[in-house]
């Protein structure tokens, strides 16, 4: 139920607007002065405000420009039973939605409330959205190739110049392509994702260029493509390297006049995109083998950024872990958590095949499991260890006695883990008596839990 409140000194016109707006299902509050408005303002988030010009002490202009430095401030509409042009204009540089003149139609007078309330609504949520595009595009790491990549994001970013991000699966090639976004002149305006490698061939002109009704079987209606979505914005085509010869031809035309014609359309259409593209493939040994267009490579790679695996940074692992630990413990509305030194040192040494998203998936898998734990510890994890090549797992031990030491453990974790704790199941599997199980355990540290 939206809250509106009507400021008018006079109070038949006051208590009028109330009966009719709640006959129509909306909350209303009521404040006979500019003065009485802010303070009601200051105690109750309005969507809307009704606000006569002429009233006693503060007049409705005085009124109306205190109202728009709040934050998250109500639409405004101004009411006057003997405006003048020149009052309305100055309203409307001000801010105010729209004016309304005495005495009041109501069907103009609900259908601008309908307006103003789809605006205010539309504006939270473009608010919201900014928030969300901001904190996603948080680049943690204070490792040397993160500072570079941040500094050369800083560089690139208040250009229209494109990017094209290249780095393996998992990296956080998005995060960087929304870190551009969220730095340059477009902030304000979408960032849009498609997913080459998602859609289906028959289905991606559709998505891109949009179609019009009955172009392609299922066309219902006409639908705007990714294209035409981020005018004014950013355009993401991620994995790049996946898209058919035939899309890759027409997004090079696209990119070329800044204009495209959508599927069964003969009209086209002009935009202003800013296309940022990353791969985790070799674009160049991807042109000597015929699957992508050389011209097409040249326009996306204006600017290659690298993003690195994680396992190439390791360093950043701490941070990163605490990260995800904040983000999930507040996520599913659980306490802080802290991690060990040792469990650090568990994660820090794995490889990360499948870098940071593979991390940020562990440590939303750890936190869901272990609702109480207040600190995180190595028995806490999941065996990764065992996935290790021998020379890798060799790294760090002095003797031969450490490295089976730190194997065992790890492969004992790794089958309790798939006996989901159960000490009598996990021995079976390794051919070992229970109680014999039980002092291998102890002694090499794992929490026995009875």
């Amino acid at each position: 139920m939206s809250n509106i409140l009507v400021v008018d000194d006079e109070r038949d016109i006051r208590e009028s607007l109330r009966g009719i707006l709640e006959e129509e299902g909306y909350h209303v509050l009521l404040a006979e002065s500019g003065e009485a408005c802010l303070e009601q303002l200051k105690q109750k988030s309005c969507e809307l405000v009704l606000l006569d010009i002429w009233l006693t002490g503060m007049d409705g202009l005085d009124t109306l420009e205190r109202i728009r430095q709040i934050e998250n401030c109500p639409e405004v509409i101004m009411i006057s039973g003997h405006g003048t042009i020149e009052t309305a204009v100055k309203a409307t540089k001000l801010g105010a939605f729209d004016f309304l003149e005495k005495p009041l139609s109501l069907d103009k007078t609900l259908i601008l409330i309908k307006n103003a309330l789809d605006a205010h609504r539309l504006r939270r949520e473009n608010s919201e959205f900014k928030k969300q595009v901001q904190a996603r595009s948080v680049i943690v790491g204070e490792s040397i190739p993160m500072k570079a990549l941040r500094q050369q994001i800083a560089v690139m970013a208040p250009t229209n110049g494109r990017v094209l991000i290249y780095g393996e699966s998992g990296t956080g090639k998005e995060l960087v392509a929304l870190a551009i976004h969220s730095s340059s002149p477009r902030k304000d305006n979408l960032f849009v994702e498609v997913n080459c490698a998602a859609i289906p061939e028959d289905w991606i002109d559709s998505e891109l260029f949009g179609h019009r009704k009955g172009a392609l079987p299922g066309a219902a209606g006409d639908k705007e493509g990714k294209f035409e979505k981020a005018d004014g914005g950013t355009l993401f085509l991620d994995e790049v390297g996946d898209m058919s010869l035939k899309t890759q031809s027409k997004v090079l035309r696209a990119l070329d006049e800044q204009r495209f014609t959508r599927v069964g359309d003969d009209e086209p259409t002009t935009v202003d995109v800013r296309v940022i593209a990353a791969t985790n493939k070799d674009l160049e040994e991807e042109i000597s083998k015929g699957n992508f267009r050389e011209d097409l490579f040249y326009r996306l790679n204006v600017v290659p950024f690298y993003v690195p695996p994680l396992r190439e940074r390791k360093e950043d692992v701490p941070m990163l872990t605490g990260h995800f630990l904040k983000e999930f413990s507040a996520a599913y509305s659980r306490r802080s958590r802290e991690i060990t030194d040792e469990a650090i040192e568990t994660l820090a040494r794995y490889s990360w095949p499948g870098n940071v998203r593979e991390l940020r998936n562990l440590i939303e898998r750890v936190v869901i499991m272990n609702p109480t734990v207040q600190k995180i510890e190595r028995k806490h994890l999941p065996p990764l260890l065992h996935r290790q090549s021998p020379t890798r797992m060799g790294a760090g031990f002095s003797t031969l006695h450490q490295a089976r030491a730190a194997y065992e453990r790890d492969y004992i974790l790794k089958k309790l883990d798939e006996s989901h704790g159960n000490v009598t199941r996990a021995a079976e599997v390794l051919g070992l008596e229970r109680s014999h199980l039980y002092r291998k355990m102890k002694a090499l540290g794992i929490a026995v839990k009875e």
